[in-house]
């Protein structure tokens, strides 16, 4: 499950950036590398989990779904909590610095 959250993160991020790519004022790109790094992590963990456990790895619980999701949710959070602490670092578009240095 936490695979499927984040690769669908991936693949939502990577069009709205695919949409702007130009402009990239707001710096998806940088979402589209968090989300599509966590993918590839999970999928890796995927794939030595079924070297582990086989088939059974495609019958989980209940409550290890329920797990993974909350898991994957909040991987995918992580992820734009980053990316905002990014977006105001660098600033694109110059609203914090015209904030911070307002002349009244």
């Amino acid at each position: 499950m936490t695979l499927l959250v984040t690769v669908f993160a991936a693949v939502i991020s990577t069009a709205v950036w695919y949409k702007n790519a130009p402009e990239s004022k707001m710096m998806v790109s940088v979402l589209c590398w968090l989300y599509w790094g966590a993918s590839i992590m999970w999928l890796a963990d995927a794939i030595f989990e079924y070297k582990e456990v086989g088939a059974e790895m495609f019958s989980p619980a209940p409550a290890d779904l329920l797990n993974d999701l909350f898991l994957g949710l909040s991987v995918v959070a992580l992820g734009m909590i980053i990316w905002i602490v990014v977006l105001l670092v660098k600033d694109p578009k110059g609203v914090i610095k015209a904030a911070l240095f307002k002349k009244k």
